[in-house]
């Protein structure tokens, strides 16, 4: 029997788009065969509130008998949201030989993290099978959603009952979101499960990014043994043919990547769909010499290419000549544009321009934020005048700990490397260089001490080998001071870094989206108060 994983790239609310690319599919497909499409596939995940638009779910409706009389001899399983009676369920559509066998409807609803499918589907109670026949043969398939997948935690077992009830085959549509690691726990878990109650395994995961979510494909096909047979491109759409008698035959090439290129691809595939899916296609970025832009610049130049890219260098009286060097040496490797803006005279005049506040005080936070601000209204200005967005380039943990400034170094549509960690960003940027013949960004803008370079002989204030972990244990891993300081970290600096958090919430609600690449990450997955008395550091 044929089978087809159709790992494709839809974009949120482009119903009549994402219909055109599933037919077309469908229709390059043998007749005879099996095809299967990613979760919500008709209308992109996560569409979020357009859910509680009736006529956002109508359409989706007429959508579905649009596939429905384009399926021809085959059978196709593809993911939507539809009403069954008053309720809507996130559903999956069988259907066969041009008719509509049945729905499965998703029986496990996460609610954890970005998830929050309870707040517009109805969980399902039903878990049946569906017989399918083609070309004379017939096959017993049981489909699953998602999280469906994902059910030690829960009260039901979803894999478990399928067989039980007769499923010769089990198919999981997901969307589910690219972190570290995940693709070795999507492998251990579905090896398990195949292995154990000996069942043929299709996963189908979306491919493409969605604001702040990234979505990873690696679709991949487990025999009843527990062996991977198959798998998808990461990061790629991609097609995945098979015959289940000769499933053998065509073992897949695609090789797990480590991480930090798995990062950069993450990274560069975020970036190029919210361009592309927001019909923009040129970004701005400022260069200040530093590892950070740097590292976003070619990220930049990756997802969109280099003649969309304009770097801007903006120095100060403060700037010193190798940052200034150091940007235009990263301008010149990734080919993209580049303009020098120095800024000492317009803070100069601002500073003039306020004097009753500024005159007589001695030079501060105030003066430094502002250097700050005026670059960010150069970037935000010349943005607007050549219809760009602003790309951010601030780190996880500068994010964390308030080290930014609010409608300066903050401003930007995108935060590019929001969810890397200081530490990371090194890691992706030596395995950059490591891949390039010539090097793209330069040695000094990785060896150098990191610095704002707001005053004189200003460094970054921390240790970032010793902040950023610290930084990960109470933002991923949410652990709490004596646990971190049982690791070997002084107990003073992790309850500083504890109280540095709580009190920049309010900076971040005001960042830009970032694009999501950790088990948590700063944006719609994480909800603290922006206004919070709350201390475990007494």
């Amino acid at each position: 029997m044929k089978i087809r994983l159709a790992q494709i790239n839809p974009t949120v609310g482009d119903i009549d788009g994402n219909t055109d690319l599933i037919i077309k599919t469908i229709q390059s497909s043998p007749e005879g065969s099996i095809v299967v499409f990613p979760e919500l596939s008709i209308t992109g995940y996560p569409p979020q509130d357009l859910l509680l638009d009736a006529v956002f779910i109508a359409k989706v409706e007429e959508n579905l008998d649009l596939i429905r009389q384009n399926t021809g001899m085959r059978t196709v399983v593809v993911g939507l949201p539809r009403y069954s009676g008053c309720e809507l369920y996130n559903s999956a559509a069988i259907i066969s030989n041009g008719n509509i066998l049945g729905y499965h409807d998703k029986v496990l609803l996460p609610t954890y993290d970005v998830f929050d499918e309870n707040r517009y589907f109805k969980p399902s109670s039903r878990i049946e099978p569906f017989k399918v026949s083609l070309d004379g043969k017939s096959i017993v398939l049981g489909i699953q959603i998602c999280e469906d997948l994902w059910d030690e935690e829960y009260d039901h077992n979803i894999s478990e009952t399928l067989i039980e009830k007769g499923a010769e085959m089990i198919i999981n549509i997901s969307a589910s979101p690219y972190r570290k690691n995940i693709i070795s726990k999507r492998l251990k878990l579905c090896i398990d499960k195949s292995s154990h109650l000996k069942y043929n395994f299709i996963y189908c995961n979306m491919v493409g990014a969605q604001d702040e979510l990234v979505f990873d494909g690696r679709s991949f096909i487990i025999n009843s043994s527990g062996e991977v047979e198959a798998m998808g491109s990461a990061f790629n759409e991609d097609i995945i043919d098979f015959d289940t008698e000769s499933l053998s035959s065509i073992r897949s090439n695609q090789k797990l990547v480590k991480q930090p290129e798995e990062l950069y691809m993450a990274l560069s595939l975020g970036v190029g769909d919210y361009f592309q899916k927001s019909n923009f296609s040129k970004a701005v970025i400022g260069l200040s010499g530093g590892i950070d832009s740097a590292l976003t610049a070619a990220i930049a130049t990756q997802a969109i290419g280099s003649d969309n890219v304009i770097g801007i260098s903006m120095p100060s009286k403060f700037s010193s000549q190798h940052s200034k060097d150091d940007a235009e040496s990263l301008a010149n490797n990734l080919g993209i544009k580049f303009e020098s803006i120095p800024i000492n005279e317009i803070f100069n005049q601002l500073l003039s321009e306020m004097g009753t506040f500024f005159d007589e005080t001695e030079s501060g936070l105030a003066e430094e934020n502002l250097q700050a601000r005026i670059r960010g209204n150069i970037l935000m200005s010349i943005a607007n005048k050549i219809n760009a967005l602003v790309l951010n380039t601030g780190n996880k943990t500068e994010l964390a700990l308030g080290y930014c400034t609010m409608y300066g170094d903050m401003c930007g549509a995108l935060g590019v490397i929001s969810d890397l960690n200081k530490i990371e960003v090194y890691e992706v940027s030596k395995w950059l260089n490591s891949s390039s013949k010539e090097g793209i960004i330069p040695q000094n803008s990785i060896d150098k001490n990191p610095s704002a370079e707001l005053r004189e002989d200003q460094y970054d204030p921390f240790d970032y080998n010793i902040v950023s972990p610290i930084v990960d244990y109470i933002i991923n891993d949410m652990m709490d001071k004596e646990s971190i300081s049982k690791m070997g970290y002084d107990i003073k600096l992790v309850e500083e870094i504890q109280n540095k958090i709580y009190l920049s919430e309010y900076k971040r609600r005001q960042a830009p989206p970032g694009i999501k690449v950790s088990e948590k990450a700063f944006g719609i997955g994480r909800r603290f108060p922006i206004i919070n008395k709350y201390r475990e550091v007494e």
